[in-house]
């Protein structure tokens, strides 16, 4: 009969352990709900241990919330394949994965509050914005000088993107499938509200809309806006 030792764990893989054990806490509860103790007790270690680890709560909070901002922004990749409607829908399907897998923390991320209002976690913020618009504007083929409607449109549906993916956790009013639908159709109307003021922008969307297939998103609000304006 043999016994079972529990084998001991290397500074960096403890710390990696810790932070897995917060963010899934933080899956359930906001981070200013979730104390040390309670990490301590649910990675099998004493408090006093997780500050050999960690120095303070915020460190730990802050590790915690930038892996998690690592996957968030890394949701917005998405191969340069096809049509830019079809891929923005596969991109806003990932994102809500994560939304609805992380409800509370990514509400406590984006809205602020004592555990996670520092200026480290409020630049990963910035970062996972930063990211995604990085990633817009190479789906869409655009690089530097950027044209002023352009970057506004890009940054305005991030924001979108954000506030609504907020609001809709709290109740869950609408199907998660034609919300996410819905925020890529968001993009083309800003596209071309903006594009009806800009030559350079309209000859872009013009190239975006030749790729799109009949059954895309971007035609489909093409095909329900002719709807709503007829007689």
């Amino acid at each position: 009969m043999t016994t079972g030792v529990r084998r001991r764990m290397g500074v960096e893989e403890r710390r990696q352990q810790l932070i897995g054990v917060a963010l899934e806490l933080f899956s359930r509860r906001s981070p200013d709900e979730v104390s040390i103790d309670e990490i301590a007790s649910r990675a099998g270690i004493s408090r006093p241990l997780v500050y050999h680890y960690f120095p303070g709560k915020l460190s730990l909070y802050e590790a915690a919330l930038r892996r998690a901002a690592e996957d968030l922004a890394s949701r917005f990749e998405e191969p340069q394949e096809g049509a830019l409607g079809s891929r923005l829908r596969r991109v806003m399907a990932r994102f809500f994965d994560f939304v609805d897998a992380h409800g509370p923390g990514f509400a406590a991320l984006m809205r602020g509050g004592p555990a996670v209002g520092s200026s480290a976690t409020n630049q990963l913020i910035d970062s996972v914005r930063q990211a995604a618009y990085d990633q817009m504007l190479s789906h869409m083929g655009v690089t530097d000088p950027v044209p002023a409607r352009l970057e506004l449109v890009v940054r305005s549906w991030i924001s979108l993107v954000e506030s609504t993916a907020l609001i809709w956790l709290d109740g869950r009013r609408l199907p998660r499938e034609e919300l996410e639908a819905q925020l890529v159709q968001d993009f083309a109307a800003l596209a071309a509200v903006a594009a009806a003021r800009d030559g350079e922008l309209a000859a872009l969307l013009r190239e975006m809309l030749r790729n799109e297939p009949g059954d895309g998103p971007f035609t489909d609000l093409t095909v329900r806006l002719i709807a709503l304006a007829g007689p």
